[in-house]
């Protein structure tokens, strides 16, 4: 899953915008991605930072606030490594929807391309709700911002984040603008858990174990479940969170992925073509349960005091945790529950994917075999099995065998990028396995949209912080 032409790429010089450089998502991914990036001898040999947002700043002012909100720990990056860092970093104020910044934004890229003498990639990221995207596309297509150099020496590639849109007309309306302002190969659409070493695993487990794929489907699996808890509640998001909710807000993207990777057919081969084809496809065949009442097993809830959070309305209707039953209609899984299950304020943060084998009963006990990737955290695999229970009698207890990535030589994996330094470099070589493309995107919304048609039938569940599980 490596792009042949990475090497030559990434040492072309390179200019990253930030849209929204001063926001949540910037401080604590972006900044420090490309910072881990820098201090591994990751970035080009020329290569800047350009953030763009309204406020105004001196580039002193700036450049403290850019350390400030970094959040370096002590000992975590060598201090020169830190000010050639910030050094990189320069500052354009401009509103979102005023032609002229982009224009000045122009000519600061342009006197930069002067300075070291050739035309440069450029890769910008817009770091802002979604609701300015398209604002922002338009702008920087009537700027001229989005078109590559002239002899074809420099690339222009745009990073959006998720979620892309807000439903499935308002994602195809988006992606139609898309396209007429940028080719498919320019355009790098994040989910960042595509991008979690824990999720990529889960291929090299199915497929290159040969014990597992024959008996990974309906024949053999009785039950999928995929969970994604997350202790803290919304904290200071509360005015972005209310108008959106866990479905769409881990739903529609982190939990589809996580599932096309456990359900998905082996691709031909190991591209981002063919694996993004094969991811695509199991994303159109899901299917929900009907949400008539609780003994389908879904379950809408909110945490207690939700309603009390800055941003968030007195009377609001909006679900922290969610519980879905689903299925994949194919030859593969047909008939076989996949729960989808996500919530905030919960016991503990974790995120993880059982697949249950069928067994049979002994003793009172369902003796099941699971397979457990663990995404986050203590990231690894187990598989639970059975052994006979010493002594005279003839009975079993269950073992469990273990893959845990703390196990590995700190040497190999210490020094590996996270997901979105994995992003960034990807996005500056071009290749595109662990961004989702048009085709996931516009499946994962219609399954999604057809929950939504239905999701008030379901009603609201009230639990305490803390809670282990929702009844």
């Amino acid at each position: 899953m490596t792009n042949k032409t990475g090497d030559t790429a990434i040492l072309h010089p390179t200019i990253f915008v930030i849209f929204g450089i001063t926001g949540d998502l910037a401080a604590r991914k972006l900044l420090p991605a490309l910072l881990g990036l820098y201090s591994k001898k990751m970035l080009p040999q020329r290569w800047c930072i350009i953030g763009f947002s309204r406020r105004s700043f001196s580039r002193e002012e700036f450049r403290d606030l850019i350390r400030g909100r970094l959040n370096i720990k002590p000992g975590q990056f060598k201090e020169e490594d830190v000010k050639h860092f910030l050094d990189h970093i320069t500052y354009e104020q401009g509103k979102f929807d005023e032609p002229e910044a982009y224009g000045r934004l122009a000519l600061r890229i342009k006197e930069t391309d002067d300075r070291w003498g050739q035309c440069s990639n450029k890769l910008f990221h817009l770091s802002v709700p979604p609701a300015l995207y398209e604002g922002i596309l338009r702008n920087l297509s009537s700027s001229g911002l989005s078109e590559p150099c002239a002899d074809d020496t420099g690339w222009t590639r745009v990073l959006i984040e998720k979620p892309f849109g807000n439903d499935i007309d308002h994602a195809r309306n988006l992606d139609k603008l898309l396209g007429k302002l940028f080719k498919e190969e320019q355009i790098f659409r994040i989910d960042h858990y595509l991008a979690k070493e824990t999720l990529q695993n889960i291929l090299a487990f199915r497929f290159h174990n040969h014990m597992f794929e024959p008996i990974w489907n309906k024949g053999f699996v009785d039950k999928i479940h995929i969970k994604l808890f997350e202790h803290n509640g919304v904290l200071d998001r509360g005015d972005t969170y209310d108008p959106v909710g866990a479905l769409k807000d881990v739903g529609q993207n982190h939990m589809l992925m996580m599932l096309a990777a456990v359900a998905m057919d082996k691709p031909k081969s190991f591209t981002a073509k063919d694996i993004r084809f094969e991811r695509a496809r199991v994303l159109t065949k899901i299917r929900h349960a009907p949400l008539r009442s609780s003994k389908d097993c879904n379950r809408r809830g909110q945490y207690e005091g939700y309603r009390s959070e800055p941003g968030v309305g007195p009377d609001s209707q909006t679900e922290t945790y969610f519980r879905l039953k689903a299925s994949v209609n194919s030859s593969r899984w047909r008939n076989v529950p996949i729960y989808l299950e996500s919530g905030k304020a919960m016991a503990e943060s974790r995120t993880e994917i059982d697949v249950y084998f069928k067994g049979g009963k002994g003793n009172g006990s369902t003796d099941q075999n699971i397979v457990t990737f663990k995404i986050q955290p203590n990231e690894g695999i187990k598989i639970k099995f059975f052994v006979k229970t010493p002594g005279s009698t003839f009975s079993v207890e269950p073992k469990t065998l273990k893959f845990r990535y703390t196990d590995v030589p700190a040497e190999h994996w210490q020094n590996l990028p996270n997901d979105y330094e994995r992003l960034i470099k990807d996005a500056f070589v071009g290749d595109q396995t662990l961004f989702a493309s048009t085709d996931e995107i516009m499946a994962s919304w219609r399954f999604i949209t057809a929950v939504m048609r239905d999701w008030s039938k379901l009603p609201l569940i009230g639990y305490p912080k803390g809670a282990k599980e929702i009844a």
